[in-house]
């Protein structure tokens, strides 16, 4: 039981809440009561994870050297030595091939974004990390992904002003690891390669642009004359209240408590942030669907 736990803690189980971007397509498209939209988004859900988790092992795997430097990351199964490299590259393996049985029953479109997501994570995991604002830029590009393929299983359009909100908010995170890393690691000569090209200045710059504009895109799209068209509605503005408290309450914990690193911890362990994300999605489902 005790070598399952650590296999799970290798592909990062929790961390496949971020996969669920791939439903924001079928909410928004008001698709969410169909059962063919919704087993095609489930589909892609657990394609990404499968996916994902293999980018962690990957990821792990090369990065193992580093993290047994780090605070946290040292305990990570590979680098504490709970999981050997060869049972992670078996993991690996297997975890590609339950991803290509998936994508037999999705469209070609979709298993092309899959694959851009692996092959882009493969290079980052081996290069592009190193590389100043590209490596958040990257990450951000993950999570569009996500969405995009969550529009394609369903075969719809997103908005543009909600794919900058989905943009802005990757990178907002993607920007408060590096902040929260950076702190951890500003006087140590250990710290990862590309921290050595960011300052704290810079980090608190980069984070308030991306904060904003979450929210800025996100109140724009809630007020363009295409989604009160579609929805019938412009209730959809009192929702960026949930959005604005979301975004203040992350830089809360990454700025006072030091938090943010791990982006799916975070979310899943703040009381606030769950009951936050709980009634802007009732308030949300009320509005489109009410």
């Amino acid at each position: 039981m005790d070598k399952l736990g650590q296999y799970l803690r290798l592909i990062r189980v929790k961390s496949w809440i971020k996969n669920l971007f791939v439903f924001v397509p079928l909410i928004f498209s008001k698709n969410l009561f169909d059962p063919v939209s919704v087993s095609h988004s489930i589909t892609a859900f657990l394609a990404f994870s499968l996916a994902s988790g293999f980018v962690y092992v990957i990821n792990d795997y090369f990065d193992a050297e580093y993290d047994r430097l780090h605070p946290v990351k040292k305990y990570r199964p590979i680098a504490y030595g709970k999981v050997s490299g060869r049972e992670a590259v078996i993991i690996a393996a297997a975890l590609i091939i339950l991803s290509i049985v998936i994508l037999n029953e999705v469209s070609a479109r979709f298993k092309f974004i899959i694959a851009a997501y692996v092959v882009i994570n493969f290079f980052y995991t081996l290069y592009l990390k190193n590389l100043v604002i590209l490596d958040v830029m990257i990450i951000a590009f993950g999570f569009l992904l996500r969405v995009a393929g969550g529009a394609v299983v369903i075969n719809v359009e997103l908005s543009g002003w909600l794919i900058l909100a989905t943009i802005f908010i990757a990178l907002f995170m993607a920007v408060i690891k590096r902040r929260v890393e950076y702190a951890a690691f500003e006087n140590n000569s250990q710290k990862r390669k590309v921290l050595f090209d960011y300052s704290i200045e810079l980090l608190n710059l980069l984070t308030a642009v991306s904060g904003g504009g979450i929210i800025i895109s996100y109140a724009l799209y809630s007020i363009s004359e295409h989604t009160m068209r579609e929805f019938g509605t412009e209730n959809l503005v009192y929702t960026v209240l949930f959005v604005i408290y979301g975004v203040f309450r992350y830089l809360y914990l990454a700025i006072k408590q030091n938090r943010g690193e791990d982006p799916a911890e975070l979310v899943l362990s703040d009381i606030p942030t769950i009951l936050n994300a709980i009634l802007y999605i009732l308030g949300v489902l009320l509005i489109i669907y009410g």
